[in-house]
């Protein structure tokens, strides 16, 4: 009897509690549910209770267009691929040309590899916001993909126009820089003098062609040398083919009719890696062949940031006796397009890429030698471009004896 009093009285008090709690949820506003279905996706990453959340605010506020893009987005992370177009295209059936949509938009089908509906997605943004900085990068990542390196190459340049500090932008122009124009030529020429280590000064002069193509750009080079009294010509070829979206590679072949003043062969090949927040990684190897062979290995790591480009290398040559290191340190400030800037380099070692110096890897005794570098580049009229650079290099020729080397080159491209 009492036990049946008590419940009597208790159970009025949890329906009390509990229509008070449905009454407090439902009480709760769409802006708050929104902030809760943020925290629940970006602190928790439980993205079933941000889409419930989500899915609980549009039902008190269904016009509510940052919710419905959020939900679209969590529908992309968690491969709901026709969810996301649903909510994305009510928002753009309301609000055409929607900015924060169209990107999102634009990103899911860029992801899942279609991006021409992708580039579609993105101008019709475009068309209401034509100064989008963000819609305008992802047009040209499109385009890229498209193959359309040319109008890609266009659309880079005038957002780095608008806005040249943009570190994606300038990270994605120099990745295509060489698929801009379908030929370019190239001739240059340096020359090297030392105070003590050889008594004439070297020659180097290079002609090039260069060509891009639907899987990147591909080079044939000859290089006339004359070293130690003596002439050489030199043939390489260079590719960059495009592996995905974030990876590409280097790959690199030459051969020398004379291996006293070119190595007789040379090869190389590099993995490069696309990361966020503007960052590039590369690993690979180096191949030279003098008397005998000599491999290097190399590895990178870059970063854009603003107008500037910053990149650390180094080079690794085992051999029977020991392992020999080599490092870099590489700074661009760019003015203007992707070849106007101004470079300067600091280096411990002789790079195997280094056409003026590699010869001298032929060296076995692994003497030192330190160098600082610094260049000017500047395109003019669009499809031409200059250089101008000049090195110097103290180096331990014999052991314990230095001597300085002194480089200066001026080269010309023609795009067409």
């Amino acid at each position: 009897m009492h036990l049946k009093k008590h419940l009597v009285s208790i159970i009025p008090i949890f329906c009390l509690i509990y229509s008070s709690s449905l009454f407090a949820q439902d009480n709760i506003s769409s802006d708050d549910l929104f902030k809760q279905a943020r925290t629940a996706a970006f602190n928790k990453k439980d993205y079933k209770l941000a889409i419930e959340l989500s899915r609980k605010a549009l039902e008190k506020s269904p016009d509510y267009s940052d919710i419905r893009i959020f939900l679209g987005r969590v529908y992309t992370w968690t491969d709901k691929k026709d969810s996301a177009r649903i909510e994305f295209e009510k928002v753009l059936s309301r609000d055409k040309g929607n900015e924060d949509a169209s990107m999102a938009y634009t990103d899911l089908e860029y992801w899942n590899d279609d991006p021409a509906k992708a580039l579609n997605i993105c101008e019709n943004g475009l068309a209401s916001h034509p100064d989008s900085k963000e819609l305008l990068l992802r047009k040209s990542k499109c385009l890229i993909e498209l193959k359309r390196f040319r109008d890609a190459n266009d659309v880079i340049n005038l957002l780095l126009k608008a806005d040249p500090k943009n570190d994606a932008a300038r990270a994605l122009a120099e990745k295509i820089k060489d698929l801009g124009s379908k030929n370019k030529i190239g001739i240059s020429y340096d020359f090297t003098g030392f105070d003590k280590q050889f008594a004439d000064p070297w020659h180097l002069a290079s002609i090039s062609y260069n060509r891009s193509t639907s899987l990147g750009a591909v080079i044939g080079r000859i290089n006339y040398a004359n070293r130690f009294t003596t002439s050489a010509v030199q043939f390489e070829a260079d590719a960059y083919p495009r592996i995905s979206k974030t990876f590409y590679s280097y790959v690199s072949g030459g051969v020398s009719n004379k291996s006293g003043v070119f190595p007789q062969y040379r090869a190389g090949f590099s993995l490069y890696a696309n990361l966020p927040k503007s960052f590039e990684a590369e690993a690979g190897f180096r191949y030279l062949y003098f008397s005998d062979a000599t491999w290097i290995y190399t590895a990178s790591i870059g970063k854009y940031f603003k107008s500037y480009w910053f990149n650390f290398r180094t080079y690794v040559t085992p051999d029977n006796k020991n392992i020999s290191r080599s490092f870099s340190f590489t700074t661009r400030y760019y003015f203007g397009g992707a070849y106007d800037y101004l470079s300067l380099g600091l280096s411990t070692g002789i790079s195997p890429d280094d056409r003026i110096n590699n010869i001298q890897l032929g060296n076995k005794n692994k003497l030192k030698s330190n160098g600082i570098s610094a260049g000017f580049y500047k395109t003019i009229h669009k499809l031409n471009i200059i250089s101008i650079t000049a090195g110097w290099m103290n180096q331990e020729y014999l052991a314990s004896t230095f001597g300085n080397q002194y480089n200066f080159g001026l080269a010309y491209q023609k795009r067409f």
